[in-house]
């Protein structure tokens, strides 16, 4: 990390970016799609007129506010504009949907939603008052079209300065049908940001890309990255290869990605022209959220001419380990790098005995980006040790130079485009259905999503058979997210249960793996 600044030492989100204002305030912060360009001075001062504007609408500093919009510049200057009022916020993605955004207000107690009236085709603001409705109008609104409120910077009071009071509440799915709000502060994520920043060697000759959901984990990551080393940073609403392609030659973008599906649609993009640079500028692809396969990666690095430094995180602690540059092909084919600046890694026993390099088990961690606990209906849970060493729920090993290889996980999530699913809530919604019998959802293997989502079906006596565009609609008419519906269906007559009548997913997974294998043959 090249920065001519001390970020650690910064004592609130908006103090770290008052310090790149000073050390370089003229210097390009954020591009658009639409090629508008705002300073890290003048995304300061935007930010200040819009956190007095909202202080006018009655926001105040204490209060919790959820918002639900897209990657655009305002919605950076918006979360910035909330941080300088020392509000808690609560960011949502886009693409959730009634039951999930329900969810997440009630898990936070949020005073306040902010959201848009319409966004590729979805009404959130008929969603946003239904809501409303059902909290007895408790819930205020504040719908953006068009410009962001605005005031006079004047009637601020002081900007916070509290590193370590928990600001931020992200929402995880966890291995329960409703989502945990993962509570951070300022310090927890500054210490991330400075270490992606470290880890990929981001300087100010830099131009990153936020080609996914600024409401992600990962955006306020890229973000602290960015006011830590003087990267500017090229934002796109709507992620489409071909227009993103576009944008980061306009641009000339030195760092993209986000997650696997990434790196594969730009492998893609690549492949349309062999031989010429996709994007000339680049110099390396980043991300995680996903398993990277090594056969990818070999891909990007021959086609693309750019190695892909994977990284390993999670809502509850955005940077854990990470590829760099001097790692050898080999470590970067097959690992996910070593631990980051200041995150710590252990590989213990079911006993919580610390193993030695080369050995398999579970993968814990402690240090100053880890989160500090969950909301759960009202109460708090820090599944934290004594010593401050958490869980992952992941199995891995560590190898003798400290790099890190992932071999599974413990948890029963599904891990689809970077983005953690609970079989469980699906679960739940296809049990109502009137054929269903029985239901497991597992995922499978997909090269471009990491895993698609299945829906194996015992069905109830006499029932017809149920495609997945029945499916499909089923889940769209519950109200959740499009991207949790199952994209295969697969009917069995009996699912394989342990003596206490659990389902054995691990075996029903295999099963259905097998029986793709077989078809694919046989179809060849």
């Amino acid at each position: 990390m090249n920065s001519d600044l001390a970020p650690n030492d910064a004592r609130s989100l908006w103090d770290l970016l008052a310090m790149r204002v000073e050390a370089t305030g003229d210097a390009v912060a954020i591009i658009d799609e639409f090629d508008r360009r705002l300073t890290f001075a003048e995304v300061a001062a935007a930010a200040e007129r819009v956190a007095a504007g909202l202080l006018a609408r009655g926001i105040e500093p204490g209060a919790t506010v959820s918002w639900q919009l897209p990657t655009r510049i305002d919605t950076m200057v918006l979360s910035l504009a909330l941080s300088r009022i020392g509000v808690t916020q609560n960011p949502i993605i886009p693409l959730y949907r009634a039951r999930e955004v329900t969810a997440m207000v009630e898990q936070c107690a949020s005073e306040w939603l902010i959201t848009l009236p319409k966004f590729r085709g979805f009404d959130h603001q008929a969603m946003a008052n239904d809501l409303r409705a059902a909290s007895g109008d408790r819930l205020e609104l504040l719908i953006v079209s068009g410009e962001l409120p605005d005031g006079d910077p004047a009637v601020l009071p002081a900007a916070p300065l509290g590193r370590d009071e928990v600001r931020w509440i992200y929402t995880t799915s966890g291995t329960t049908s409703t989502p945990k709000g993962v509570c951070h502060t300022d310090g927890t994520l500054i210490a991330g940001g400075v270490a992606l920043a470290d880890a990929i060697g981001a300087n100010s000759d830099d131009v990153g890309t936020i080609l996914f959901p600024y409401a992600h984990i990962g955006g306020p990551d890229l973000l602290i990255a960015s006011l830590t080393s003087g990267m500017s940073l090229v934002v796109m609403e709507a992620y489409e290869p071909v227009a993103a392609v576009e944008l980061m030659r306009r641009t000339g973008a030195t760092i993209t990605g986000g997650s696997t599906p990434h790196y594969a649609l730009l492998l893609e993009e690549q492949r349309k022209n062999p031989g010429t640079p996709v994007v000339p500028t680049l110099r390396m692809v980043t991300g995680g959220g996903a398993p990277m396969p090594e056969k990818l990666f070999r891909d990007v690095l021959a086609e693309v001419g750019v190695p892909i430094l994977h990284a390993y995180g999670m809502t509850e602690c955005p940077m854990i380990a990470s590829a760099r540059m001097s790692d050898s092909i080999e470590q970067l084919a097959t690992t996910s790098g070593r631990p980051v600046l200041g995150c710590e890694v252990q590989i213990r026993s079911e006993e919580d005995d610390v193993l030695a390099s080369g050995e398999e088990g579970r993968v814990w961690l402690r240090g100053p980006m880890l989160f500090k606990h969950y909301r759960d209906n009202g109460e708090i849970v820090r599944p934290l040790d004594d010593d401050g060493w958490m869980f992952t729920g992941d199995t891995g090993r560590l190898e003798e130079d400290g790099h890190l290889v992932l071999v599974g996980r413990e948890k029963d999530l599904i891990i689809r485009k970077g983005e953690s699913i609970s079989p469980i809530e699906i679960e739940e919604v296809l049990a109502k259905h009137s054929a269903v019998a029985d239901v497991a959802v597992i995922g499978l293997p997909d090269d471009r999503s990491g895993e698609r989502i299945c829906a194996v079906i015992q069905l109830c006596d006499g029932a017809a058979d149920i495609g997945v565009d029945e499916i499909r609609a089923y889940c769209r008419n519950a109200g959740i997210s499009p991207a949790k519906f199952p994209e295969e269906v697969v009917i069995v007559s009996e699912m394989p249960k342990t003596p206490t009548m659990k389902i054995r997913k691990q075996n029903l997974r295999q099963s259905v793996i097998d029986l793709r294998v077989v078809a694919s043959a046989t179809a060849q």
